[in-house]
């Protein structure tokens, strides 16, 4: 008689035990992840490095709800928002230049003080060993690379992309496009996983589908506005997601 096929195995959280390594499951070929609001809440260090920044400028610090709003488009950009948010006139380029070099340093030596992964991405990453797996980030890669590494993370992705890595960051498809070629998939048979518009444009924009995070910065209001091809509230959904 033929032998019966032993039915996969699952952990509590719904993790394969074998770690899926046979890529044949997969509905999807690769993962790209957003950084900040997916895989870590980086939101106190991130806003306790703004209003470090804003106290050192000599100006009044912001509420961390009103900065939380400013995150996810580029350092640059968050910046010019903090600066905006505490002046009448407009914001000058100097003054955005001298405010990122502060914020810089004030960023580097707090990136990992309050910093931690979101439940369950520890294992459920272990659980995509057999996938090629990007990160696709607005984040300055100077930080990018450190903050994956102090949390144990960067040997899970073949391919790390920062905001300022390339030309031009999301919504632009460019990080994705490129990450996707790197991983040797073509982008039709990618996933990209982020908890904003941003995240859901910028895969749309590659031709890929799109999974938000709605435990992340933004929620799910604004990725059900962006039309993610899935939603997902905790992190061990992705499993049986891209094993379809």
């Amino acid at each position: 008689m033929p032998k019966r096929r032993r039915a996969a195995s699952f952990n509590q959280a719904g993790f394969n035990q074998a770690g899926f390594n046979q890529a044949g499951f997969m509905k999807f070929r690769c993962l790209l992840f957003d950084l900040d609001g997916t895989l870590v809440d980086s939101r106190a260090d991130i806003t306790n490095s703004v209003n470090l920044t804003l106290a050192e400028l000599s100006r009044p610090t912001l509420p961390d709800e009103t900065i939380h709003r400013f995150i996810g488009e580029g350092v640059r950009l968050l910046l010019e928002r903090a600066l905006r948010a505490t002046q009448s006139a407009e914001v000058q380029v100097a003054e955005v230049d001298h405010a990122l070099k502060i914020y810089q340093r004030q960023y580097h030596a707090h990136l990992l003080d309050q910093t931690k992964l979101y439940p369950e991405v520890a294992e459920t990453l272990t659980s995509f060993n057999a996938l090629p797996k990007a990160i696709v980030t607005n984040k300055p890669f100077a930080f990018t690379r450190p903050l994956l590494e102090g949390l144990g993370l960067a040997a899970h992705f073949r391919v790390v992309f920062g905001g300022d890595s390339l030309p031009e960051r999301k919504p632009s498809p460019l990080m994705l496009l490129e990450a996707a070629r790197l991983c040797e998939v073509a982008p039709a048979d990618c996933l990209m996983i982020g908890d904003s518009w941003v995240d859901v444009e910028a895969g749309r924009n590659a031709g890929m589908k799109t999974a938000g995070y709605t435990g992340g910065f933004r929620g799910r209001a604004e990725l059900e506005a962006a039309r993610a091809d899935y939603l997902i509230e905790r992190f061990s959904e992705l499993i049986k997601l891209v094993m379809g």
